[in-house]
């Protein structure tokens, strides 16, 4: 994936929804406030920026913070001109892509479709170099854990992304002011990042090359138009297959209101039998006490 996996630095792209963590993440990572991030749901993040630290043991970590490339208002054109740009700015490849979701918020269709886009534009082995980074871990409580939260908030679009990603997931919070939790969560995910390296050095061994995170070996104005290319082919499957996915779930609903509309029915004639049975009864009884008594000598 990454050409310098060797070395001691590592490059990491951060990727997820507007008003996710993103940027608050990466500033955990770098282990200061290198990106600007406010605590709140707005995008903070206009265009991709990479910064990098040099931590005390010798390790470098370059960090890509993204915009939110895969909402729903992005056009196709920006998405494509953004994917290579962070492209560009890792020289020498990404050794791990972190997915950013937020444990307030549901994984949204736009998320799903986000993770599948990706594939088809680097192919399915990228999600081998992903990690999904459940940031605002505060959510959570104090003795909740992540797989308490999955067990009640995990649809099949989520279950499918996590293990397609090899499971690997991390909780984080931001915003903690306690420095030592804080280094804490930066090793939990630089511990994660450094085992989709070792796998990737297994993988080239094995297969006696590397795979790179790149559409190609195209120039900057190239890889544009190609990834534009493939986001459109990408994003039209994707809306052949909701519009399907709308239409059956349409159909259902509909057959389940006919259903409900017959039972309803079904019910109100029942009531009005039984209201006209009861009606009939009261009638003859009241016929039966306007007869005279007969005397039988």
């Amino acid at each position: 994936m990454a050409e310098s996996s060797n070395s001691r630095s590592r490059t990491v792209v951060l990727l997820g929804k507007m008003g996710n963590g993103k940027s608050a993440t990466a500033n955990t990572l770098l282990g200061r406030e290198a990106f600007e991030s406010l605590h709140s749901l707005g995008s903070v993040t206009a265009a991709c920026k990479l910064d990098t630290s040099v931590f005390d043991d010798g390790r470098i970590l370059n960090v890509i913070d993204t915009p939110g490339l895969f909402d729903s208002y992005v056009e196709s054109n920006a998405m494509a001109k953004e994917i290579a740009q962070w492209i560009n700015l890792a020289k020498d490849g990404i050794h791990a892509v972190l997915f950013v979701l937020s444990l307030r918020n549901r994984f949204s269709e736009e998320e799903a479709s986000a993770f599948e886009v990706l594939c088809h534009i680097f192919g399915a082995k990228i999600a081998d170099y992903m990690i999904v980074v459940f940031s605002h871990g505060d959510a959570l409580g104090k003795n909740a854990t992540l797989d308490d939260y999955l067990a009640k908030n995990c649809p099949h679009q989520l279950t499918d992304t996590l293990k397609k990603c090899g499971n690997r997931t991390v909780v984080v919070n931001n915003w903690v002011e306690d420095e030592e939790r804080l280094s804490k969560q930066r090793e939990e995910l630089l511990s994660l990042v450094e085992t989709v390296v070792e796998k990737d050095e297994i993988d080239e061994g094995a297969e006696g090359k590397s795979t790179q995170v790149s559409p190609g070996g195209e120039q900057y104005d190239r890889s544009v138009e190609m990834i534009e290319t493939r986001l459109k082919v990408s994003v039209s499957n994707l809306e052949k297959m909701l519009a399907k996915e709308r239409a059956a779930r349409a159909k259902a609903e509909q057959k389940a209101r006919k259903e409900q509309a017959k039972s309803e029915h079904e019910m109100h004639m029942m009531r009005e039998r039984l209201s006209r049975a009861d009606h009939r009864s009261w009638e003859l009884q009241e016929e039966l006490h306007r007869k005279p008594n007969c005397i039988v000598m």
